[in-house]
């Protein structure tokens, strides 16, 4: 039911205390082990409060832009242009705080949320759900979460095997869970009509 291909896969979940000190678990045997992360793979912080969901996003983005390429002018292109190279820390704070002359993510979220229907929590407002991305860089499915240490290899994916791959990592984190508080969003890429032609 879901068209193919997947490029990437959002999840969002209930925050827990117990899903927290797991996270923290994580990322202090990750730093022991002294985990390589793949120098492909775009990854940054979140600095700015309620933003897990356009974190989600800009992850999943960031590490297709060979598909999914952001028009001139953009948004998307000048973030993605502008922070290649930096930090996870430095992309977080240039999302944050702009440069002068750069797009404000305030200012397009202000005019995304004056068209919807439902009030955006604000920054400061305390929640219960968190973002997080799945993606296949070079045959590893990583989740990454802008609140995390750094992005957590979850195993070997590929292509074709990206969603039933990040669907066993959502059973974890429900398996995990005593809610049924969970959303999966799966992004696909259209082939070019022109393909065949």
């Amino acid at each position: 039911m879901v068209p193919k291909p997947v490029i990437a896969v959002v999840m969002c979940y209930p925050v827990a205390k117990e899903s927290d000190a797991l996270a923290k678990q994580e990322d202090e045997e990750q730093a022991a082990k002294g985990v390589t992360i793949d120098p492909e793979l775009f990854y940054m912080k979140q600095t700015i409060g309620n933003a897990c969901g356009t974190i989600a996003v800009l992850h999943s983005i960031g590490n297709n832009l060979n598909t999914l390429a952001p028009a001139d002018g953009s948004f998307l292109k000048e973030f993605f242009g502008s922070t290649s190279g930096m930090s996870a820390a430095e992309a977080g704070k240039y999302l944050e705080d702009p440069p002068q002359g750069a797009p404000s993510i305030e200012a397009a979220h202000q005019e995304a949320a004056a068209e919807g229907d439902t009030a955006p929590p604000s920054a400061d407002d305390e929640v219960d759900l968190h973002f997080v991305a799945l993606v296949h860089v070079n045959g590893q499915l990583w989740e990454l979460d802008g609140r995390r240490a750094g992005p957590v290899c979850r195993g070997a994916t590929s292509e074709e095997s990206l969603l039933s791959d990040a669907a066993r990592v959502a059973q974890e984190f429900i398996s995990r869970s005593n809610s049924l508080t969970f959303n999966v969003l799966a992004l696909t890429a259209t082939p070019d009509e022109d393909e065949d032609a």
